[in-house]
Formats: C-alpha cells, sequence, structure tokens
C-alpha cells in the first residue's frame, strides 16, 4: 500500500520507545491521539525478540491501525539497526553487553514489527520522530532530544535530512556529548550544573550546524529553564515522541 492509497480516516499507532519505559497511542489523520497513552517500563536486558513481544503486548487493546510508526532509540537504516547503545545494556544504565549488541546489529526491526503487527511499519530515530511533531518546515531546523541519553535530528525546509547520531560527536573534556548529558550523569552532577552543560551543548552544535531553530524535547527537558537557553531554543512537549507518528509517513526518511 503506498501513501496515497491510505484511508482517509487512517489511523496510525504511534509507539514511543525510550531507555526507561515504552510509550504507545493510535493517532487520527491529523496527529491527534484517538486512544489514551499506554506505557510500560523498558525491560532489561531486552533482545530484539523480547522488545517486539512487548509492544505487540503494549498495545493489543488500543483498536484498529492501518499502520504503525516506531521511535527507536537508536541509528535505523533501512528498517535495520545500525547503532543500538541503549538497549544493548543488561541493566538501564549498565554497560552495553557484547552479546546484546551481537543480537540488535542489523536486526530487521521493521521487518518483524509489520510481520508482527500485520501492517506496514516505518521505523526512525526516536529523534526524527519526535522532530517531525514539531518542525515549522521553514529553514534549517535541529533537534535534540534529552533522555537516557542523546538524540538529534535535523530538518531543511521541512525535510527529514538522513539520521546522524550527532549524540556520539566530540562535546568536551574527551567525552561526547551523550556522555556529559546522558541521564545517569544528571543524576550524578545534579539539574544545575546538567542545566549549563545543555546550553553549552546547544552553542557547540551551532558552531558547525548553524541551524535556525533547535527544539529540545525528550524526558529530560522537562529539567530546562528557557531563560537559561539560546533564543534560537525553543522547549517542545515530550508527546512529540507520539504524536510525530503520523507525519513521519510524509518525510523522505
Amino acid at each position: 500500500m503506498t501513501t496515497h492509497e491510505w484511508p482517509d480516516d487512517v489511523r496510525t499507532l504511534a509507539i514511543d520507545i525510550g531507555g526507561s519505559g515504552f510509550k504507545g497511542a493510535i493517532l487520527d489523520a491529523e496527529g491527534t491521539m484517538l486512544t489514551e497513552r499506554v506505557r510500560m517500563d523498558t525491560p532489561y536486558p531486552c533482545p530484539p525478540e523480547k522488545l517486539v513481544a512487548s509492544l505487540v503486548a503494549l498495545t493489543q487493546d488500543l483498536g484498529e491501525r492501518h499502520r504503525v510508526s516506531v521511535g527507536f532509540p537508536g541509528l535505523v537504516r533501512g528498517g535495520k539497526v545500525r547503532n543500538i547503545p541503549s538497549l544493548s545494556r543488561e541493566t538501564y544504565d549498565g554497560d552495553s553487553d557484547p552479546a546484546l549488541e551481537a543480537q540488535w546489529a542489523g536486526f530487521d526491526l521493521a521487518g518483524a514489527l509489520s510481520h508482527a503487527f500485520s501492517v506496514p511499519v516505518k521505523v526512525a530515530n526516536d529523534a526524527d520522530v519526535q522532530g517531525c511533531g514539531v518542525v515549522a518546515g521553514q529553514g534549517y531546523e535541529f533537534v535534540m532530544t534529552l533522555g537516557t541519553g542523546v538524540g538529534t535530528a535535523l530538518f531543511l525546509d521541512g525535510r527529514l535530512i538522513p539520521h546522524i547520531d550527532a549524540g556520539h560527536a566530540p562535546f568536551r573534556k574527551g567525552e561526547t556529548f551523550e556522555e556529559q548529558l546522558g541521564n545517569v550523569v544528571r543524576k550524578e552532577i545534579g539539574n544545575e550544573r546538567w542545566r549549563s552543560r545543555v546550553a553549552k551543548a546547544l552553542l557547540a552544535y551551532d558552531r558547525f550546524l548553524f541551524y535556525d531553530v533547535v527544539y529540545v524535547g525528550g524526558g529530560n527537558a522537562k529539567h530546562l529553564h528557557p531563560d537559561d537557553l539560546s533564543r534560537k531554543a525553543q522547549i517542545v512537549p515530550n508527546t512529540a515522541g507520539i504524536t510525530g507518528g503520523v507525519r513521519l509517513w510524509d518525510m523522505d526518511n
């Protein structure tokens, strides 16, 4: 089924996979939630088969859906997993496990979910999906999500640019953006120091991206103060990780 063949009342099951929780809801054609958002804690360890089974169980009572959109906390190309830092851990705040990394590497997540749900599935990085829910479609727009790690997405005049895991780029003191801003570190250093790092990170990204606007979302965006950020920054609701699931189908990704 191609995009133009969707019914006018197309129902999209939108799923947001996070390091701490899985969330899902049914959206109408305009991206409005038709159901309550359901949630479960992320199970650890979480190999691919457990992820698929957990998502099916979580959303089975939400009703009819014509298609599924999935925001995934890692690098996905062509529906296949290329990098998965958060779910390759035995525990939420543990180190990556080589056996889990091997199971995730190259896994056809879109194919497995399409088979499990019996409808077409699109899988994209979770920051890409969140960006689909908030970008204005004008100029060079940058999205940064702050949760278990750091997600990023880029849009040019409303078109989703192929994903780059810029959260793993070098930032300061020999560490990456993710290592400096992740949730474990936030808890260690406290919100005040963490907010200062976020402000520095936005400036650092702007030095080589030259973005027109940056949207800051994710579960930890609630700890930020708008006055601490640059004039280019906007804090956006975490629900965009769900509501962006409709617009994802209209994006090139």
